[in-house]
């Protein structure tokens, strides 16, 4: 159960992310205040991105996930909170449960 809770974590420590650079992508533009929030939360959500991205081999082994369900965690990484949709959903569908191991003898 190790790899669901990390995955979980990671998802939404990606869309928390998110969130973060959102913010600091407002006050960089809008009122046009600092650069200091995208200078902290740049860094921070590409670090959490990637672990997000790598971690979907690992994932995709322990749950036996189909070539579609990759592929949707992998684009769930590119909309802002959708990591987090996308935990939610696949843990209601039982997508991340791990996969029994079977015997041939």
């Amino acid at each position: 159960m190790r790899v669901r809770s990390w995955f979980r974590a990671i998802a939404l420590a990606e869309a928390c992310s998110w969130l973060g650079l959102l913010i600091g992508m407002y006050l960089k533009y809008v009122p046009e205040t600092t650069e200091a929030g995208v200078h902290v939360m740049g860094p921070i959500h590409g670090c959490i991105f990637l672990a997000y991205v790598l971690f979907i081999p690992t994932a995709r082994t322990t749950f036996g996930w189909s070539a579609r369900t990759t592929l949707l965690a992998l684009v769930s990484s590119i909309p802002p909170f959708a990591t987090a949709v996308f935990e939610v959903l696949a843990d209601r569908r039982g997508l991340l449960s791990v996969v029994e191991a079977v015997e041939t003898r």
